[in-house]
């Protein structure tokens, strides 16, 4: 009895999965009425993605200004600066670190920023790290990187 249960319902899924399969294949009807109109135009096509840059990428930035600034009522050296994909493919992962040292060259509290998604070409984000305000700090540096190798930056007058 139990075997031809099992049968039975084999069988059901087969018949199931065909009429599923067939009715998919069937030829639509022709719609009433006049023809499509000549001028519409198809919806357009999902974007493809795009490998991003492997090894160097190259990145244009303005000047960075520097400011004394209050975050959350803590004093912080604000820094901002803008930043344009001149690569020809996206660059993932891209991150800028802002290091900061004293007069002898010891390192002092830094800050960070990564980008969330990949830079597309000629995208152009605008950049702000928030520095903890040390009485030490000297002088600063910027460092370029993304997730699959190195950044060549340029220094541009404007974006």
């Amino acid at each position: 009895m139990n075997r031809q249960n099992v049968s039975l319902l084999a069988v059901a899924g087969v018949v199931v999965l065909v009429s599923g399969t067939a009715a998919a294949q069937a030829p639509k009807p022709a719609t009433s009425g006049a023809p499509a109109a000549q001028g519409t135009q198809t919806p357009p096509a999902r974007p493809r993605l795009v490998a991003p840059v492997r090894g160097v990428a190259q990145i244009g930035y303005t000047r960075p200004v520097v400011k004394r600034g209050k975050v959350g009522g803590k004093d912080f050296v604000v820094t901002t600066m803008r930043i344009q994909n001149m690569a020809a493919a996206p660059i993932a992962g891209l991150k800028v670190d802002d290091f900061w040292y004293d007069k002898q060259g010891n390192p002092l509290p830094s800050d960070s920023y990564r980008h969330p998604r990949p830079l597309q070409p000629g995208e152009v984000i605008t950049v702000t790290l928030e520095t903890p305000l040390d009485p030490r700090m000297n002088r600063n540096q910027w460092q370029f990187s993304h997730a699959n190798g190195e950044i060549k930056p340029t220094l541009v007058p404007k974006l």
